[in-house]
């Protein structure tokens, strides 16, 4: 079991910045997969970006370039720097933690980009 708790979430213009945080409650050093997945209203929750234990990287093609995905194992920390934000990435940002095949949700923070 592993609490996850996310921060940085806003309101940023379009072509801003914000960068969320995910603490987890215990070492991450292990776990499979972290990531972050995202919630618009009325959407299903999509994938977002994913980097695995062996830092390995993956990215959903709409943001492929403006995304980057990082953790701090020291920290138990994931990272998600998004750069140049488009009204479009509004959503509920989730973060999420894969391992073994289980998966641990944290409660969201809210997202949103204003044109």
């Amino acid at each position: 079991q592993v609490q996850l708790v996310e921060s940085g979430g806003g309101l940023v213009q379009a072509g801003g910045s914000l960068r969320l945080s995910c603490a987890a409650s215990k070492s991450i050093f292990s776990i499979n997969t972290m990531g972050w997945f995202r919630q618009a209203p009325g959407k299903q929750r999509d994938m977002v970006a994913g980097i695995a234990s062996t830092g390995n990287t993956n990215y959903a093609d709409s943001v492929k370039g403006r995304f980057t995905i990082s953790r701090d194992n020291a920290k138990n920390t994931v990272y998600l720097q998004m750069n140049s934000l488009k009204p479009e990435d509004t959503a509920v940002y989730y973060c999420n933690a894969y391992n073994m095949g289980y998966n641990f949700w944290g409660q969201g923070t809210q997202v949103t980009v204003s044109s």
